[in-house]
């Protein structure tokens, strides 16, 4: 049964009022920043005219936006708790409300410095204007640098607020995708091992699928993906909306492709994307083997979509405590140093973390917080391995907000997605390095088909996802087709390709295209591939260089986002503008695979 909140110990629940000791404080604060809109709204037209009012207007901005992220943070965060709660979602609501308001009256800033010739602009950061304006630029370097570098994909303040107004309309494809795929979709009930009657939804499904028992994986698969093709032309005019808004303003910010205007923010070349792909799909044959394996092991004549999920022997780790998964996470992360361990161990131990589920709290995990506050942590511990792995994971994250916000002023406080993802899964390997180093016989195994899982899923699939979105988004710009029926086929060759000969690629796998949310948000999925390639590298570099690789490491996470994100990793050690951090992670699959069999066939 579930527990109510009030019947769990306060030793498991996260430190809000850290943020805020009270609800009064919060609306102190909420008032505080709808009285500063006003003043910030009253420079427009000003920056131009001097340092000192641009340096004045930057840091007024910056420190509304301070205030209205802790606003925010704590409203959701306490909303979270408990989802039926009307006050925190009223607070919720107000606190997204004044985020677009602080938004639309920040507007007019980067027109008007685009406006500023670019010499007067270095000028200002330069280290003899110190005092010129009351105080230093050296916060905004980067900011001005980055001002300059995208000033030709920048246009006017009317066609920027142009834009702006047009982003509800933008956003109508995922929300009607959301709507239809959440709410209005149905799905089918199906028998599941004891022989009881499930009502399928995407939640379910995970479980289901990963099923021990193959009639129970088939019906899920052919239940899911039927409902789809029954919502195909829906999903396809969804998709194709999407496409149509990304292709405008993609052109509209004078883009060559919609893929070079994604990747333009970060300032990621298109080599890196264009680098994956090829570098995993001229290497495909571990995956194939791996596929070969998974089909002797299950002892199956064909091997299909559906049996692709469920593990390759029992899990052996269950019901684990509370305070082991603590320990474990502990000793796994040790060769991170005294420093990482010592803050880590501090936030475990001091409010960072909300522990177990209760009634009406929010699923799943993440971490969060906002600048001038320790991270926080909402988990559903539940005992599970993937439960410790994610305590690891989300850790990592908040580590890496910890040292960037100790470490930067705010403007350069916040990583990149590019990065997000690095800290977060270096943990995540040297939890599995620290969890195979111990384990024997079935345990080993068993941990093995976990990483070929963890690389299949976020390496090789994610880059498939890639591959898709790269091509369809090119047929769209060139003016061909993009139905439903074309968007299927592409969907079903590359799921050939990608899982070879031993696979047999059931036709309704050509509908999972349109289930995958990411795709909404263009050019997002191949990140994965790359931040799981990075921190594989990371990881082993931390494991056999020890504390030259450790500092490297630790530095990356102090940077936040005072570079681009290709030169923060190269000064961690990994060059992900190459393809070695690919073909490395290739590597660690195949001798992964390579032990995996052994042990199998000995056995």
């Amino acid at each position: 049964m579930i527990p109510t909140r009030s019947s769990i110990s306060d030793e498991f629940k996260w430190k809000l009022r850290d943020i805020y000791a009270s609800d009064s404080d919060w609306e102190a604060d909420f008032t505080r920043v709808k009285g500063e809109l006003s003043g910030l709204v009253g420079m427009r037209g000003t920056l131009g005219k001097g340092a000192e009012n641009l340096l004045s207007c930057l840091r007024l901005r910056d420190e509304i936006s301070i205030i209205v992220g802790r606003l925010y943070s704590y409203a959701h965060m306490k909303s979270h708790e408990d989802m039926a709660d009307p006050v925190y979602q009223s607070l919720s609501s107000r606190a997204t409300t004044l985020s677009v308001e602080a938004g639309a009256a920040a507007s007019f800033i980067t027109p008007e410095m685009i406006a500023i010739p670019d010499d007067t602009l270095n000028r200002f950061t330069d280290s003899a204007n110190e005092g010129e304006a009351g105080g230093s630029f050296n916060d905004y370097r980067f900011t001005i640098r980055e001002i300059i570098r995208r000033k030709a994909h920048i246009l006017s303040e009317p066609e920027e607020a142009l834009l702006a107004a047009s982003g509800d309309m933008a956003t109508a494809p995922d929300t009607a995708f959301s709507m239809l795929t959440n709410a209005d979709m149905k799905f089918p009930t199906i028998k599941d091992e004891d022989g009881k009657s499930v009502e399928l939804t995407e939640e379910r499904y995970m479980k289901l699928v990963s099923s021990g028992c193959r009639d129970v994986r088939r019906s899920a698969f052919e239940a899911l993906y039927e409902t789809y093709k029954k919502n195909n032309n829906t999903l396809g005019a969804t998709f194709g909306g999407m496409l149509k808004a990304s292709r405008f303003y993609a052109g509209a910010r004078r883009y060559g492709s919609d893929l070079e205007a994604e990747l333009n923010g970060p300032n990621i070349p298109i080599s890196v994307y264009s680098n994956l792909i090829a570098t995993i799909e001229d290497n495909l044959s571990p995956l194939h083997r791996y596929m070969a394996l998974r089909k002797r092991v299950l002892g199956l004549h064909e091997l299909h979509m559906y049996d692709i999920y469920n593990p390759l022997v029992e899990n052996p780790y269950r019901d684990i405590p509370w305070r082991t998964a603590k320990e474990m996470t502990i000793e796994a992360l040790a060769p991170l140093g005294p420093d990482y361990m010592a803050a880590f161990t501090k936030g475990m131990e001091s409010g960072w973390i909300d522990v177990y589920a209760n009634k009406g709290k929010r699923g799943g995990a993440y971490s969060w917080g906002s600048y001038g506050t320790h991270p926080y942590i909402l988990l559903n511990y539940d005992g599970e391995l993937s439960d410790v792995m994610t305590l690891a994971h989300e850790m990592g994250h908040s580590m890496h907000s910890h040292y960037s916000t100790s470490n930067q002023p705010y403007p350069t406080s916040e990583y990149t997605i590019f990065c997000a993802e690095v800290a977060s899964t270096t943990n995540e390997e040297l939890m599995l390095d620290f969890m195979l180093s111990r384990a024997e016989g079935e345990r080993r195994i068993y941990l093995l088909n976990q990483r070929l899982e963890r690389i299949r899923a976020t390496v090789y699939r994610q880059t498939m996802f890639a591959s898709f979105e790269r091509d369809v988004h090119e047929r769209a710009q060139r003016g061909e087709n993009t139905t439903a029926s074309e968007l299927g086929k592409l969907w079903h060759e590359l799921n050939v390709r990608y899982f070879g000969p031993e696979m047999t690629v059931d036709d309704l796998i050509g509908y999972e295209w349109s289930r995958v949310p990411h795709f909404y948000n263009p050019f997002y999925v191949y990140q994965y591939a790359t931040g799981y390639s990075a921190a594989a590298s990371l990881a082993r570099q931390i494991t056999a260089d020890g504390a030259p690789a450790r500092e490297r490491y630790i530095k990356f996470l102090s940077s936040g986002g005072s570079d681009y994100p290709i030169e923060l990793l190269k000064a961690a050690g990994v060059d992900m503008s190459q393809k070695r951090p690919i073909l490395d992670v290739i590597d660690l699959f195949t001798g992964t695979l390579n032990e995996m069999e052994s042990l199998i066939l000995k056995g």
